[in-house]
């Protein structure tokens, strides 16, 4: 059985004509949830992609980011939305479907310089990527590689990423439908 094959999809959520991607059947299954951490852990313990740091975009890539750093030996930072961290912060405001959005990191997250691993659970349109991004930035560092377990290609965000230029991976995709 495959990762693909432990994801869920759910018709007409959040609404009609839209084909949810539910990772939770993935993350509840023990034999899915290693096999995507293995998956990761393989792909990142090489040093084809070199980086010091992992960051996760809330909420779903908390869980991948804080097993991968746990297995790769490497430190995690939360990219959180607003008012969730308690420290002192950057912002980074960008767009959704139906308004705005912000998620913030610590500024103290990593030093200046630090090769930055984002990891999130689904790139659909790319906006909450590319803003994760712009944090990481502000704070001087380098993305290193954006990594995903699901990516929408038909959605845009994989392309708008890349012209951006930024690396992108993910596990699996699910086209067209």
């Amino acid at each position: 059985m495959s990762i693909k094959s432990r994801i869920r999809s759910i018709p007409d959520y959040p609404k009609k004509g839209i084909v949810f991607r539910d990772i939770t059947t993935l993350l509840k299954d023990p034999v899915g949830f290693r096999l995507m951490i293995d998956n990761f852990t393989q792909r990142y313990i090489s040093k084809e992609v070199q980086y010091d740091v992992i960051a996760g975009i809330e909420a779903r890539g908390f869980i991948m980011g804080g097993a991968l750093s746990y297995t790769l030996g490497k430190g995690f930072a939360p990219i959180r939305k607003a008012g969730k961290l308690p420290a002192e912060v950057v912002s980074q405001e960008y767009s959704l479907e139906y308004g705005t959005d912000t998620i913030e990191i610590h500024k103290d997250a990593f030093p200046a310089g630090a090769r930055v691993l984002l990891v999130d659970d689904l790139l659909a349109t790319g906006g909450t990527a590319l803003a994760a991004a712009a944090l990481v930035e502000k704070l001087g560092g380098v993305v290193a590689e954006m990594a995903f377990i699901v990516n929408l290609p038909d959605v845009g965000g994989e392309k708008r990423l890349r012209e951006k230029g930024y690396q992108v991976f993910s596990l699996i995709e699910f086209e067209g439908d």
